[in-house]
């Protein structure tokens, strides 16, 4: 079967290629895509390039690079060893952006009906966020700063209102973000680098600081920054993945006044639910489109551009050149004959 795929083939190089794709084996499922979402930070690390030698980013990327992960399809054919799911159902998975593709059922997450394909094609980032704040211990009442307002920042605003967060301060440059989530449940917003945002900070908290600050920016130069909005025995959560880790500093403030750094990287959960280790991928993207469908949580109002699969260039050169401009960004694969 020839499929249509979106392909990195080198830097700043964006092309659509058709591939090759097999009859599903006995453990696989062959599905169709309907809808996929650019995770704007990492695909556009990931095309620019914008990375140091020899960091994680760099021994992952290699060109030709395909992007993405976070699809919806539906399935088309199963293997002789698949019986819990159909062809016909709708599945959401972690998979590159691709028209026609091979998955192992285990890796499949059940769509539930009362779920737009666009909204569920968001359970990949906001597992991503859900691993961090699990991390975080949250506790009802706490102050909570979040840095970055892209898709992750966004989705980190509405799991802390879910939370009982006391404060939700949320920072960004963008005026437009920072109406997105004000509108997603912000307490107060910022117009401000995180660097000058710690006066700011102080008179909110009643002069603590922050119990928990989420740097959700991949800016390297903002983790010193985020350091200084934290009360003491404060938390800091990396959810943005910077390229460029060596610019990444400690103040004293960790050692002083007891801060914990937190990594939260996807790969972190378990790989199965346990009742020891509960919240595993699978349990953790139910809950989500648990929350979308009693609208607990929206998603739908953060898609800002739609893309047919051949706009492919004219997408990422957007996030390129205007990312600022653009929240969700969605293919539509629904556009292609079959």
């Amino acid at each position: 079967m020839r499929s249509v795929r979106i392909l990195f083939t080198g830097q700043n190089q964006v092309e659509i290629q058709n591939a090759e794709v097999a009859a599903p084996g006995s453990a696989q499922v062959l599905v169709q895509a309907r809808k996929s979402l650019i995770s704007t930070g990492t695909e556009t690390i990931c095309l620019s390039r914008n990375f140091e030698a020899d960091s994680h980013w760099d021994r992952w990327v290699r060109y030709p690079f395909a992007p993405g992960y976070s699809l919806v399809g539906t399935v088309v054919e199963v293997g002789k060893q698949v019986s819990w799911v159909r062809p016909g159902q709708r599945v959401a998975l972690r998979q590159p952006h691709q028209q026609y593709m091979l998955a192992e059922a285990s890796n499949l997450y059940l769509v539930p009906d009362g779920i737009s394909d666009e909204e569920a094609t968001w359970f990949g980032l906001a597992n991503i966020v859900q691993n961090g704040v699990r991390r975080a211990s949250q506790v009802l009442g706490e102050s909570v700063v979040v840095i970055g307002l892209g898709l992750l920042g966004q989705l980190v605003v509405q799991y802390m209102r879910l939370l009982g967060a006391r404060h939700i301060i949320a920072i960004d440059m963008a005026e437009a973000r920072l109406t997105m989530a004000k509108a997603h449940g912000a307490t107060t917003t910022l117009a401000m680098d995180a660097a000058n945002a710690r006066e700011a900070v102080l008179e909110l908290t009643e002069g603590r600081g922050a119990d928990v600050v989420y740097d959700v920016t991949g800016v390297a130069a903002v983790f010193e920054a985020a350091q200084g909005l934290l009360c003491r025995f404060g938390r800091l959560v990396l959810l943005g993945d910077t390229g460029m880790p060596s610019r990444q500093h400690l103040t004293g403030a960790v050692i002083t006044r007891g801060l914990q750094i937190i990594g939260a990287h996807d790969t972190n959960p378990p790989a199965l639910s346990t009742d020891h280790a509960y919240w595993d991928h699978q349990q953790m993207a139910r809950l989500f489109f648990t929350y979308v469908q009693r609208g607990d949580m929206r998603v739908a109002d953060l898609i800002t551009h739609r893309y047919t699969p051949s706009q492919a260039p004219e997408a990422y050169a957007l996030l390129l050149q205007k990312r600022e401009s653009a929240m969700g960004v969605i293919f539509d694969w629904t556009s292609l004959p079959e």
